[in-house]
């Protein structure tokens, strides 16, 4: 039986197990559209942008462990879509993003609702497709699924032109994907595997940092047993935190530009630095020359680019991080050389010593009792969910002060522009992990300037009956900027003010939602606790210390080590 272009899509997304995507409709799609509506397998959130879509699709994978999917269609539908796209590419996030396109005919004559949206995210997606001939429609979206969920995990765009989805086709059966120049390395190469060991073995002073690879690769307690094992103390990118529990005591939380004084010291005096799943980004690096510069650095990453691209590698290993992990704790199972005892001993001296950097400069905040430190509403938040809830950010002081003082356990807890630093994400993509996980709780911690990026998905919510909750940290400023403003240009806070904003209360209030307020310390736990116990969507309006500093902070150019303390 021969099925239409559109209707060979949909039975697709119900091979690749789709349940829910993301999307906005638009005239190059409406074929699509017309058949999601007779088919009750795959539900179809309706955001109220495109972006947003994006975002959504990008938190439900996350959340998952599977392929997110939005649809949005030609022109302005697919540019909308642009920054969602570049925000999960730098996150490694597995996604496929569909967009309508021009009939085949039309494309290049600046037609209606026309964009070469193929040209304009070439830079900004693993591989992107246009479909020319309708036959072989399925096959680009089995290879896009494929690709976006292997080796290093990407967003893939395949633009579907109206024509395409128009033509009748036969539904070709399934076949293994085999792709000539596609072909990651998951299993490590022995040899490598063999002097990392050993020179771990040898370290006084190893420090493991781990990054979003871990939880891509569900490498998480593979990673906590070598750690565990070998009494390594372990610190985390913002995009790793949950891929080693926050809470255990070898965990010295995130390092970097906002990280811990202690992760940041310990990495510079450490003589092994084992890379796990991380690229060596600026925010962690600072100066370059003074990152670790002591330690023999051993690098474990899928991507092969992604070695020595930023920062001096002595021993690199391309493979799948749970798959490298495994091997180094199956060869610490096997080594007559290896003791916990002997491990212990021997690193000893070196947690006495980070130890010591905790205490001189734990992460704190000067309390008040009058007014409400943003930090205070973290710590309720991560007391009053047990740390168990999954939390998304916007982008900002908020999330870093996040990142510092809300302890993840677990990965895929917590999702957050890290690379691209978008704002606007966290609250759509809160959307998107309500969605895949219903009965938890999720809350998007938000800034009063961010929360306006995408406020009209309250609408979104309202429509699929989610109880999001979202915790806006108000202080009536663009709050990083102005941070920065302060320290290094004489406080000459340019367009950084934001006293002109909406009643949050009233906005939720507007689209059907709840709104609460707190706006003295004594409020927080109260509104916290009616808001987790509603069965709705939550807006909760924190009115903060205006001027109230994210620190540990090292500023630009400057090596992790030179960093503003409280």
């Amino acid at each position: 039986m021969k099925l239409t272009g559109a209707q060979a899509f949909i039975k697709c997304l119900e091979e690749h197990g789709v349940e829910v995507i993301f999307g906005y409709p638009g005239g190059a799609l409406i074929d699509v559209y017309d058949e999601l509506m007779k088919q009750d397998h795959v539900h179809h959130v309706l955001t109220r942008h495109e972006q947003a879509a994006v975002h959504a699709a990008d938190a439900y994978g996350r959340v998952k462990g599977e392929v997110g999917v939005a649809l949005v269609t030609s022109g302005p539908g697919a540019t909308n879509a642009v920054t969602g796209i570049a925000s999960a590419y730098m996150d490694s996030i597995p996604l496929v993003v569909f967009t309508g396109q021009v009939p085949t005919k039309l494309i290049g004559n600046d037609a209606f609702q026309e964009v070469d949206i193929v040209g304009i995210t070439r830079p900004i997606t693993k591989h992107n497709y246009l479909v020319k001939d309708a036959n072989e429609l399925v096959s680009i979206i089995r290879e896009a699924f494929h690709l976006a969920r292997t080796g290093r995990p990407g967003p893939v765009l395949v633009d579907l032109p109206k024509d395409v989805l128009a033509t009748r086709i036969t539904y070709p059966e399934s076949k293994p994907i085999r792709m000539r120049t596609y072909k990651p390395t998951y299993e490590p190469h022995p040899g490598q595997i063999e002097k990392a060991c050993q020179s771990i073995l040898k370290a006084k002073r190893p420090v493991i940092y781990a990054g979003g690879g871990v939880i891509a690769a569900n490498a998480n307690e593979d990673l906590t047993e070598l750690a565990r094992k070998l009494d390594i103390p372990v610190t985390m990118t913002l995009m790793g935190l949950g891929g080693f529990p926050g809470t255990d005591p070898l965990s010295m939380g995130m390092l970097g530009m906002h990280g811990t004084y202690f992760a940041n010291m310990a990495v510079a005096n450490c003589d092994v630095l084992i890379a796990v799943g991380a690229r060596f980004d600026d925010r962690v690096t600072g100066r370059v020359d003074a990152f670790a510069p002591h330690a023999e650095i051993i690098h474990i990453d899928i991507d092969p680019s992604s070695i020595s691209k930023n920062v001096r590698v002595d021993i690199p290993i391309v493979a799948d991080c749970k798959h490298a992990l495994t091997a180094m704790n199956a060869w610490f199972g096997r080594s007559s050389e290896f003791s916990h005892d002997g491990v212990a001993a021997l690193h000893k001296p070196w947690h006495d010593q980070i130890r010591e950097w905790k205490n001189k400069h734990p992460l704190g905040y000067v309390e008040e009792t009058d007014i409400i430190k943003p930090q205070f509403v973290i710590q309720k938040l991560n007391e009053l969910t047990g740390g168990d809830a999954i939390i998304t950010t916007e982008v900002g002081q908020h999330q870093m002060w996040t990142a510092q003082f809300y302890h993840f356990n677990k990965p895929r807890q917590w999702a957050t522009s890290g690379g691209l630093g978008v704002m606007g994400y966290g609250f759509p993509a809160a959307i998107g992990a309500q969605m895949a996980a219903p009965d938890k709780v999720v809350i998007d911690i938000a800034g009063d300037g961010s929360i306006q990026m995408n406020i009209q998905e309250l609408a979104t919510c309202m429509q699929e009956r989610l109880k999001v909750k979202v915790a806006i940290l108000n202080n009536q400023y663009l709050g990083m900027v102005r941070q920065w403003q302060e320290l290094f240009y004489d406080k000459h806070y340019s367009q950084t003010i934001m006293e002109v904003a909406p009643d949050f209360v009233k906005v939720a209030e507007a689209y059907g939602a709840v709104g609460l307020r707190a706006t003295k310390p004594s409020e927080v736990e109260p509104v916290i606790k009616e808001a987790l116990k509603t069965n709705n969507t939550v807006f909760m309006d924190f009115v903060i210390a205006r001027e109230e500093g994210v620190y540990p902070m090292v500023p630009a150019g400057k090596a992790t080590t030179e960093m503003l303390l409280v």
